[in-house]
């Protein structure tokens, strides 16, 4: 999968991009990952890539120009999936996620200011998400949520796939508690089904703590009520 991030900070991503799963990624050749500066195309010599809004306004707007020659500049960039990093975009979630990890190649465009010039999304963008019902300073750590949720869902970035088919939201519930040694620490103590070795009872225990914990903190994610 190649992912190709156009942002004002290429810095900020850089490093997290380069560690854990991602990172290791990378270094197999699971993951093409490439992150653009969008100041490369800035439409003077002092790396401009903003204006003050048509209409008023506080703030400034990214404009159109620098952006379109930034897309434009990567390879293969009209069969990518050009996505932009907004509020006012779509919420991404598991399945989401799942469906973004089957693409082959991602191009995500890290807003700043007061936002990007509309005419970026008409002439450019194929999709918008939001990672929230909140505002960023800018796209870059929505770029890494979404990065990270869809390259571990990307066949080879995660090593055993189970973990994957287990997981929180996965099966539309919340992950089952998990527990590991000692087996009592500061008198909190792993509940025995765990200890037993019955690996149906385990099961079962787990799928039980799973519908629980979604009705508990999550109710919903759980299915209507069905009518009597």
């Amino acid at each position: 999968m190649r992912l190709d991030v156009i942002t004002i900070f290429p810095h900020y991503l850089e490093q997290p991009l380069a560690e854990s799963l991602i990172g290791k990624a990378r270094e197999k050749g699971i993951l093409d990952i490439r992150v653009h500066d969008l100041r490369a195309h800035a439409v003077d010599t002092y790396g401009s890539v903003d204006d003050e809004p048509y209409g008023g306004g506080a703030g400034m707007v990214m404009r159109p120009e620098p952006w379109f020659a930034a897309v434009e500049s990567i390879d293969g960039w009209k069969q990518a999936h050009r996505i932009l990093l907004t509020p006012a975009g779509r919420r991404l979630d598991q399945q989401v996620a799942s469906t973004l990890a089957t693409q082959s190649h991602l191009i995500l465009l890290c807003g700043r200011y007061e936002g990007i010039d509309e005419r970026v999304s008409e002439g450019l963008i194929l999709d918008e998400i939001s990672i929230g019902d909140y505002v960023l300073a800018g796209g870059e750590a929505a770029a890494l949520v979404l990065i990270e949720a869809t390259t571990r869902l990307v066949d080879g970035v995660v090593k055993e796939r189970e973990s994957i088919e287990r997981e929180s939201f996965s099966a539309g519930l919340l992950d089952y508690p998990v527990y590991t040694r000692p087996a009592e620490f500061r008198g909190m103590k792993v509940p025995d089904v765990l200890l037993s070795g019955h690996h149906a009872e385990i099961e079962r225990w787990r799928s039980e703590q799973q519908q629980q914990r979604t009705a508990d903190r999550r109710p919903d994610l759980l299915p209507p009520d069905l009518p009597d």
